[in-house]
């Protein structure tokens, strides 16, 4: 990790998390191939509201899904390329989102589930790019992937049962058009 302050506007910077599931690969796995799980993860901080009135597929596949972003759940945040892709991982499971927007040009998000004793290793790696606003994104991500990592602990701790783990009935709606968002027609 190193902080962005004092930097070159235009460097990338880099997060690194890593924490411990109590729970089999197989599950964690399983887990994060779903917009579902990133729904939970992220909420109530952000939230992804497809720009396709399709929504997300069940199961991510790799390809780039469009996202109006709502901070907080409400606040606009702009726009943001999900693109996904599945990196080889000798040891376990990858998932990259290699997303990008026009606040922020590099967002590349590395997911590793590898299998440890008495659990997985969840690790988050982080790179990104966002000119002058590179120190504020830096900091938005330190607060966002450690809020991340905790809703993992409490999903997995719950047996990926979302209900236990506190998910509300309607978070479902995150991962489809809600009613009054407007959709781009491209």
């Amino acid at each position: 990790r190193r902080s962005p302050v004092g930097q070159d506007p235009h460097a990338d910077v880099k997060l690194d998390l890593a924490t411990q599931l109590p729970c089999k690969l197989e599950q964690a796995a399983r887990a994060v191939m779903t917009p579902r799980l990133l729904a939970y993860v992220a909420a109530p901080l952000l939230r992804f509201i497809p720009l396709d009135p399709n929504g997300f597929p069940p199961v991510w596949v790799e390809g780039n899904f469009h996202v109006r972003l709502r901070l907080l759940g409400v606040l606009p945040f702009g726009t943001q390329a999900i693109v996904i892709s599945f990196p080889p991982c000798a040891e376990g499971v990858a998932i990259r989102d290699a997303g990008y927007s026009a606040l922020i040009p590099v967002w590349d998000h590395l997911i590793t589930l590898v299998p440890v004793e008495g659990g997985v290793r969840y690790r988050d790696r982080l790179e990104v790019k966002a000119g002058l606003l590179t120190p504020f994104i830096w900091l938005f991500a330190q607060v966002f992937y450690r809020h991340r990592q905790r809703r993992w602990r409490r999903l997995a701790a719950a047996g990926f049962d979302y209900t236990r783990a506190g998910e509300p009935e309607r978070s479902g709606l995150i991962c489809r058009p809600a009613p009054g968002d407007v959709l781009d027609s491209r």
